[in-house]
């Protein structure tokens, strides 16, 4: 009977193991299953009692061989095996379990890895239960199998030592680098095992994976320890303090650091180093030196690492002077920098462009014995590249190559650029051959450098060709070598290559990322191809990818430039529309496109809108808001602006001063420019060429040439070259003056330096005719196109207009042929001064030509020319192009001189009996011509308000008979302007006033 229910137990157990049959069958299943094994597992049974006597002998493997227990081995006896044999050692199960892996090669069941790991861990044999769990793992099992398993054994085993083989587990999946199977397992324990995790397991999980960055699942297990009453100790909160520091959250690190003090746990070296860490990073150095202070205070000393931390947040923040009184601190307290903080020096100096320094602190590691290594190294090199000094980069990598340490291409990658951006191609090469050279194998980076070199230096067609070659080396570009170059032919206007590249990337299965399209409109906008610029952008979108303020910059930044402000303004809306937040450059350019659209306005409404957005202005916004207001004579606002920013600790650059100059000398007040000049020194800044040249031409327009020459004199002393503005003010204010000679002189200089231009040129010739020379004038003319300077269709405007006042017609006629042979097209002023000047000497055909050509040609004559015309035709005695011309005028809105239409009606009405008026109106409109309704109103009125009803009476009728007005009109719907189109207000006083006088 007892061997009948030890066997039934067996069979029991042995069923109870096999989830599937206790959850998915029915009791009637199960009651069948038990029958089944009542036969089978009697001779499991007996293996099981078989295999347990066997492994009590020395020599059991010698005996398992030589029986039949080989035949019968399987899983679920092993299982059996190690649930039944409970007197015999952990560790000789564990023999047995590595036997029959070696005989089976198959997985044990998770069951068996359980029960094993379990009974050595009650052993206490945790390096044993460690290697079997690791084995567990690798059966690549769900996590959540291994630990439902692991939980069930512990829960069915008594006098378990639970939680351990869990801590294990834990660390199992550690280093296994299966974090986030380490933290499922771990909030397993806490919430469904309810076991409770040692400390030291907490910490340790919470560690690993804040080196990993996995933050979010930093805080679930932090949070899970709390809620199992884990109390935590100062390496937890050093390791929750470090997680705020990473996300730069300084309040959540003081809060849990006074937390810790609070609670009696006190914060050792590593966790105050932490904060310390953690503030230099987020840039709150100065509270970190208050927590050093403090640190003194609780008789904490700093070491080595605190001020290696302390050290690299001044480097950063470029406050070198500090760092050297933290050396002389260290010194005082017998520390010496060790090999990371001497390289942070190095690095710190560099960034600074301290070289000098840098390398009394690398001579310094020497003498003290510290060798140079990679690290060291690679500051050194990479600082003085960036800093241009590539002769002393190169002679540090043979210093390196002479020591010992071998370069890496980290190292050749920096050199390779810094030759690129030095534009010495040919040194660049040497580079990379020499690295290859040394076995160091070009990687993406290296070909990355390459391109991106090639291309600064203009070379496209080398840096394709290193694609190609790099294509066929087995390198797969990625988007960022395919935007580079696509970048660049399309901002060198190559838009076939361009395009041929994009469809190469598409065609390597390169997927464009949001860079991609950021650099694409940035190409296209540089270009100003805003089209373009716009169809890549709508194919940024319908790929999913999410715009960003780098990709609307610069189509906003484009259409500003191109004053194109609706068009702006509407991406800018399309912005706030997608809750893309604008920053300083996008609002910098607005205001900078309203200034130069002369929207002062709506320039600072932009301005005042960027501030309540939260977006802070800097010196460019400042700065292009004064110079607007500058330009627009809004002097009393630009320096109401200029005050604001200095009291906002925004410091003003050159750029600001020179608005403001330029401002002032608009305002003619050069004393107060003067004054502003005077101090940028002691602003810490110095005068450029621009300021220079903005009072410069302030002293010249102003008439004050002592001092514009005398600024002259002072600004090439201080070795700033005067440009060609500079001088062609010069020569303005020279002419201006009377002082054609000294013009002369400064132009000659101009044309020796090379730096003569037209307008200087303009100036000289406009002097010259106005002193009478201008002969002299047409002879600098010739001398201005045998020295190749080009002179433009003002030269030959000044030249004519003076000819024409001369009354030398026959050399304006030759200088105006002469200037159409250049191609360079009159314009109205050209055309002006001739008809005025045949005008002057009554050449009455060539003035009319000329004006039928200036129509011809769609230039619109103004009303000074249409004067001039319109009384010529009177003077010949035509009236019928004379009402026409003065009809013209009136519906083009054009200004005549009262006088003219005087002189109009004058000879309608006063030298001729009414009649004739009336048949010369018929005769106007039998040549198919009709009068515009304001010009009908403005005849009809003069005669109404002058009295003569009768004469406006009839002068309606026969408007009425030719069609000009509608047929209802009357005397008084011409007065009153009331007939179709006539707008009496916006039409000409001019012929009203002379209809009035003519009707008296």
């Amino acid at each position: 009977m007892s061997v009948l229910m030890t066997q039934r137990n067996r069979c029991f157990f042995k069923i109870r193991h096999r989830t599937i049959i206790l959850l998915n069958r029915t009791r009637i299943h199960r009651l069948k299953s038990i029958t089944f094994c009542t036969t089978t597992q009697q001779s499991e049974a007996a293996a099981v009692n078989e295999i347990s006597t066997i492994l009590k002998q020395n020599n059991w493997r010698l005996l398992m061989q030589s029986s039949q227990i080989t035949k019968k081995l399987n899983p679920d006896l092993v299982q059996s095996v190690l649930y039944e044999s409970q007197v015999l050692e952990p560790q000789l199960l564990l023999q047995f379990f590595d036997w029959v892996h070696t005989q089976m090669g198959v997985p044990q069941n998770l069951e068996s890895f359980s029960l094993l790991a379990i009974k050595l861990c009650n052993s206490r044999s945790f390096s044993h239960a460690s290697r079997v769990l690791e084995r567990m793992v690798q059966t690549q099992k769900l996590s959540s199998e291994i630990f439902y398993c692991i939980v069930k054994c512990c829960r069915e085993f008594s006098g378990c030592d639970n939680v351990v083989v869990f801590e294990i587990l834990i660390d199992v999946f550690k280093k296994m680098g299966m974090l986030n199977e380490a933290a499922f397992v771990f909030l397993g324990v806490v919430k469904d095992g309810g076991f409770v995790p040692s400390i030291m397991c907490c910490n340790s999980l919470l560690r690993d994976l804040l080196k990993l960055n996995k933050v979010e699942l930093f805080w679930k297990v932090y949070d899970g320890m709390l809620r199992a009453k884990v109390s935590p100790d100062v390496y937890t909160y050093t390791n929750v303090i470090n997680a705020h520091c990473r996300v730069g959250n300084v309040e959540e690190v003081k809060r849990v650091l006074f937390e810790m003090e609070e609670r009696g746990c006190s914060p050792n070296l590593v966790t105050y180093n932490v904060v310390l860490g953690g503030l230099c990073r987020n840039g709150a150095i100065d509270e970190a030196f208050q927590l050093k202070k403090h640190m003194f205070e609780k008789g904490m000393i700093p070491d080595i690492y605190t001020y290696n931390t302390l050290v690299d947040g001044l480097c950063k923040q470029k406050r070198l002077g500090e760092v050297k009184m933290m050396l002389e601190e260290m010194y005082g307290k017998g520390l010496r920098p060790n090999h990371v903080m001497h390289t942070t020096l190095i690095d710190g100096f560099l960034k600074q462009g301290y070289v000098e320094e840098a390398f009394r602190i690398k001579d310094e590691m020497v003498t003290q014995g510290i060798k140079l290594d990679l690290v060291s190294y690679t500051a050194l090199i990479n600082g003085t590249c960036k800093l241009g000094k590539l002769e002393k980069a190169r002679a540090v990598l043979d210093e390196m190559i002479m020591m010992g340490p071998k370069p890496d291409t980290h190292i050749y990658n920096s050199l390779i650029k810094g030759y690129y951006q030095d534009r010495n191609i040919i040194k660049a090469n040497e580079l990379f051959e020499e690295m290859k050279k040394r076995n160091l194998v070009p990687t993406m980076r290296t070909f990355g450098v390459i391109i991106n070199g090639l291309c600064h230096c203009g070379h496209l067609h080398q840096a394709n060709r290193v694609l190609e070659d790099m294509i066929a080396g087995g390198l797969k570009p990625d988007a960022f070598l395919y935007t580079t170059l696509i970048k660049t032919y399309i901002q060198d206007s190559r838009f076939d290559h361009a395009f041929r590249l994009v469809n190469q990337m598409k065609e390597n299965g390169v997927l464009p990322d949001a860079c991609f399209y950021d650099s694409l409109i940035f190409g296209f906008c540089k270009a100003k191809k805003m089209e373009e610029a716009k169809i890549v952008l709508d194919e940024m979108v319908e790929r999913g990818l999410k715009p960003s303020a780098y990709t609307y910059g610069p189509i906003i930044h484009g259409y500003c430039k191109a004053g194109e402000m609706q068009v702006a303004a509407s991406y800018f809306k399309e912005m706030l529309g997608k809750c893309i937040l604008p920053n300083v450059v996008i609002y910098t350019s607005l205001i900078d496109g309203h200034c130069k659209k002369g929207d002062t306005k709506e320039a600072f409404s932009t301005f005042r809108f960027m501030i309540g957005q939260g977006v802070l202005p800097d010196v460019q916004t400042y700065t292009v808001l004064i110079s607007g207001f500058c330009k627009q004579e809004g002097i009393k606002e630009a320096f109401q602006l200029y005050e604001e920013m200095c009291q906002k600790g925004i410091t003003p650059n050159i750029v600001t001063y020179n608005a403001l100059i330029n401002g002032l000398c608009k305002a003619c007040d050069t004393e107060r420019a003067r004054e502003l000049f005077d101090g940028i020194s002691g602003k810490g800044l110095a005068p450029n060429s621009v300021t220079y040249a903005t009072i410069i031409d302030g002293y010249c327009k102003s008439g004050n040439l002592t001092q514009a020459f005398n600024l002259l004199d002072e600004m090439q002393s201080r070795g700033i070259p005067a440009d060609s503005f500079v001088y062609c003010s010069l020569v303005h204010g020279c002419c201006k003056g009377g002082m054609v000679e000294r013009a002369l002189s400064i132009f000659s200089e101009m044309v020796q330096k090379g730096i003569a231009s037209t307008p200087s040129f303009n100036s000289l010739i406009d002097g010259l005719c106005k002193s009478g020379s201008l002969a002299e004038a047409n002879q600098l003319l010739e001398h201005m196109v045998d020295k190749h300077i080009t002179p433009s269709h003002v030269t030959y405007t000044i030249l004519i207009d003076y000819h024409c006042k001369a009354k030398n017609m026959k050399e304006a006629e030759k200088l105006f042929l002469e200037m159409q042979k250049r191609n360079l097209m009159p314009n109205i002023v050209t055309y002006t001064t001739l008809i005025h000047g045949y005008n002057t000497i009554g050449k009455r055909f060539e003035m009319f030509s000329l004006f039928e050509e200036m129509l011809a040609r769609g230039i619109e004559p103004d009303g000074f020319v249409y004067g001039l015309i319109a009384n010529s035709y009177l003077e010949d005695g035509n009236m019928i192009k004379t009402l026409k011309l003065v009809d013209e005028t009136s519906i083009k809105g054009v200004t005549l001189n009262p006088n003219v239409s005087g002189m109009l009606l004058d000879a309608l009405c006063q030298k001729e009996e009414f009649s004739v008026v009336l048949k010369l109106l018929e005769e106007f409109a039998g040549q198919g011509l009709k009068l515009s309704p304001a010009t009908c109103s403005n005849l009809v009125r003069g005669f109404y308000e002058a009295g003569s009803m009768d004469k406006a009476a009839r002068v309606v009728e026969g408007m009425v008979r030719f069609g000009w007005v509608p047929d209802s009109s009357d005397v008084n719907d011409m007065v009153n302007g009331d007939q179709n189109n006539a707008d009496p207000e916006n039409s000409s006083n001019c012929l009203k006033q002379a209809t009035l006088a003519v009707a008296k």
